[in-house]
């Protein structure tokens, strides 16, 4: 690794202004520094940036701090000596407005809160330089080499779970697709019915749908999702990389679990409808009432959005069963005892389950095939995107699968070297900073006012 060394020894302390004069030395060094990086011919060159505090005192004005920044973001490493904490906090908001970037920082004494309360994350490591840096972080660990651990596992794992589950506005992106499919049934009841205002659920149904039905296996897959085990994701840091590229979270998706309500909704309610319309309900013949066709109709709700979240989990324990088919088998208890009440408490619902749905096969036939007809496109999606578009992680849970890291070792070693090959994040931090640089420099021209002349 080439080293570039920016300093103030060979600056002219006895010039007529010494400050301009070491920063026009260190100007004309971060100058001739850059010209170096750019015309480096070897494309895996690497370039180690050192820097002192007191460079850093002239470096961090307003008139020098962009260029040092755009040369930082060229360098492999950038290595800051003898700084004091408040210039350790200010190279780090430098890096975090400059770049636009998720920054991190980590210390061990009290030194370094002001560095870590600066960054986005903050880890503080507990050892003989007391606790100050523990506590104001937001990670804590015993050593830094367990760093590697906190970002290559636990930090890919908290984004798939993040991205599969949480989106910018605090919702949760398997809620889109939940409360679509439930919500736009009532709206199209309304619709069906002259908007007369009556809805198609019991006041029960609604209540208990996002708070008990459908909440735990949401839990569940945001603590206990992992699509390859700890060990995987240290033997391929490349997974890591899917967060910085953000491929699991973007409006594509977001707009695709709206979509994919839109469809549920659409098949729950219209197929619903279908079946029961003019179809022999009763054993007397008589044809479904408003109250067993809002049952029948929540019963394929709560199956095809629980079975939804089943597909979409890579793991599973104990736990996870429990939740999906327990909120499940938990409708069907609710349905049960609150059909026991006294008409007075459970109206239309009183002994529904028990003397109108369980008898009629055409409730189990139209539940089961509303929810086959629910989940059939996105088992389609992932089946088509695992067969011809495989994503790093598709291609090594199926060598752990059919156990092809153990038949096949060189294929093995050479999917693994693949995850260490070298990135394109430093270019893409340098093009982002010189944007937001000269943003900052449109902003401030026009927000300048003229002098009348």
């Amino acid at each position: 690794m080439k080293q570039i060394c920016i300093n103030t020894a060979n600056t002219d302390m006895l010039a007529q202004d010494p400050k301009k004069a070491a920063k026009e030395n260190i100007l004309m060094q971060i100058t001739n520094a850059s010209q170096m990086v750019k015309l480096e011919n070897d494309p895996h060159a690497a370039f180690a940036l050192i820097i002192d505090g007191k460079t850093l005192t002239y470096i961090l004005e307003d008139d020098m701090k962009h260029q040092f920044l755009n040369l930082a973001v060229d360098c492999a490493s950038v290595i800051c000596c003898r700084v004091s904490p408040k210039q350790k906090a200010l190279v780090t908001r430098l890096v975090k407005q400059g770049t636009g970037k998720t920054t991190l920082a980590i210390g061990d004494g009290a030194n370094d809160v002001g560095m870590i309360q600066e960054a986005d994350i903050g880890v503080g490591i507990s050892g003989v330089e007391g606790m100050q840096a523990v506590m104001a972080s937001d990670f804590s660990i015993a050593q830094f080499r367990f760093l590697e651990r906190l970002l290559v596992v636990h930090g890919h794992w908290c984004y798939k779970r993040i991205a599969q589950m949480v989106s910018n506005t605090s919702r949760i992106c398997y809620f889109f697709y939940k409360n679509i499919a439930f919500g736009l049934t009532l709206f199209y009841f309304e619709a069906f019915a002259g908007f007369s205002g009556q809805s198609v659920y019991d006041d029960w149904y609604m209540l208990l749908f996002n708070v008990l039905l459908t909440s735990l296996p949401v839990i569940s897959l945001g603590v206990f999702e992992q699509d390859v085990s700890s060990e995987i994701c240290l033997q391929f840091p490349a997974l890591y990389q899917q967060g910085q590229k953000n491929l699991f979270f973007d409006w594509y998706r977001i707009f695709g679990w709206m979509g994919n309500g839109l469809y549920s909704s659409l098949v729950i309610f219209f197929l619903t409808i279908i079946i029961f319309y003019d179809q022999a309900f009763r054993v007397g013949g008589q044809t479904a009432d408003m109250a067993a066709v809002g049952t029948a109709m929540f019963t394929s709700i709560i199956w095809a959005v629980n079975c939804q979240i089943a597909l979409t989990m890579s793991h599973f324990t104990w736990i996870q069963h429990l939740f999906i088919w327990g909120s499940i088998a938990m409708w069907y208890v609710f349905l049960l005892l609150y059909g026991m009440l006294s008409p007075k408490y459970s109206g239309n619902a009183f002994r529904i389950l028990i003397e109108a749905l369980a008898p009629s096969p055409i409730f189990w036939s139209a539940t089961l095939l509303v929810t086959l007809a629910c989940n059939l496109p996105y088992l389609a999606h992932i089946s088509f995107q695992r067969c011809l578009h495989p994503m790093d992680h598709h291609v090594i849970q199926e060598i752990k699968y059919y156990k092809k890291d153990v038949e096949d070792r060189h294929m093995w070693t050479r999917e693994r070297s693949k995850a260490r090959q070298r990135t394109k994040i430093g270019f893409t931090a340098r093009v982002d900073a010189k944007i937001r640089h000269l943003r900052g420099k449109l902003t401030k021209k026009h927000s300048t006012p003229t002098s009348p002349s």
